[in-house]
């Protein structure tokens, strides 16, 4: 059935010429233009030339395109560029994800158009390419596309640590051999850390059982009531006690990514950053699909948002900015990585 405005398009992950796994939703921040090409791929060439006549709009901050094409001949030759990329979608799963093949194998060509937030603004098919352009070159800018400001859905509380613990965690940080740490990616039926390009941090693990004690306290007494009262959430586990740093020096950032997107973190409920310092430049937290304004709280305050949000820390141009960095999650999310833990330690025993 064809899309209505205001309905939120499905997430996947597909192939495209340059990325063996493109996270559809990591496209949030800016319009979106998808072509799901005909069956007959000569059908699609006037619409393939309307992308390179109005080539100028797609530049990856205002807008982006994505071509879905279910045969190879179409895309051969073709590469991934800045602003228009090719999904490879030979078994038709994200086709058919999207109403472009139904059931009984009947394609539908046309153009997707979805907001900042991967909401749909409209539909077209393919023969009113011209109008669908007139269209995008008329919109205002994505931070702008609601007609009002859209505030990122986040709590920021001041005073949740006080200078001293501040500076404590600050020194257990920098007296310890800290570590850069990848990101988690799945592979197969299992969680793993993969180290690139997305997250440039050193990390060190609180181990001192008082000092994780006194975190707890803190993070259960002046925390956890204003998530409540905020999102009305009950939690009552905390994810690692980690201390990282983003050092200007080493280009510390953390590109936009989600939180809960694996097997082994779906169970995590809200992250939260507790700045420790603030004697840095960058290192701000900017939700882009509510727009390009940034979030810092004081030092010894924090940021609270749930883990489904797609966010970045900015990058650090000058000093080294230090942040807790827990998860929180409630019984119902410690269920589901337990499952998972037991999952996989089920298929690591002999037989499995």
């Amino acid at each position: 059935m064809p899309f209505s405005p205001g309905e939120p398009a499905p997430w996947f992950k597909a192939q495209t010429p340059s990325n063996p796994e493109y996270h559809f939703d990591t496209a949030a921040g800016r319009y979106v233009v998808l072509l799901f090409m005909p069956e007959i791929p000569d059908e699609g060439a006037p619409a393939l030339k309307q992308l390179s006549v109005h080539r100028a709009l797609f530049d990856d901050v205002r807008m982006s395109a994505f071509v879905v094409s279910r045969h190879g001949e179409t895309v051969s030759g073709y590469k991934d560029l800045r602003g228009l990329r090719w999904f490879l979608d030979a078994d038709a799963a994200v086709s058919r994800l999207f109403g472009a093949l139904d059931d009984a194998a009947n394609p539908r060509a046309f153009w997707l158009v979805l907001d900042p937030q991967l909401r749909v603004l409209w539909e077209a098919p393919l023969d009113q390419s011209e109008a669908t352009f007139r269209r995008l070159w008329s919109l205002p800018a994505p931070a702008e596309h609601a007609g009002a400001a859209t505030p990122a859905p986040v709590l920021v509380v001041p005073r949740l640590f006080e200078p001293e613990l501040c500076l404590e965690l600050m020194a257990l940080h920098d007296g310890q051999e800290s570590r850069f740490t990848g990101v988690m990616r799945d592979r197969g039926e299992v969680t793993v850390a993969v180290m690139d390009e997305l997250k440039v941090r050193r990390d060190v693990v609180v181990e001192d059982p008082a000092l994780v004690a006194a975190i707890r306290e803190r993070i259960e007494r002046r925390l956890f009531p204003l998530i409540h009262r905020a999102f009305m959430a009950e939690l009552t586990r905390i994810e690692r006690y980690l201390v990282s740093c983003y050092d200007a020096e080493e280009g510390g950032v953390f590109h936009p990514h989600r939180d809960n997107v694996t097997f082994q973190t779906a169970h995590r409920k809200f992250a939260c950053s507790i700045n420790l310092n603030d004697d840095f430049e960058g290192g701000d937290l900017r939700f882009q699909e509510f727009g390009p304004q940034t979030y810092r709280p004081p030092a010894g305050g924090g940021v609270v948002f749930a883990c489904s949000l797609l966010h970045e820390a900015t990058r650090v141009t000058r000093g080294r900015r230090y942040a807790f960095l827990p998860f929180f999650t409630d019984e119902a999310g410690a269920a589901v990585r337990e499952a998972y833990d037991a999952r996989i330690a089920a298929a690591r025993q002999p037989g499995g």
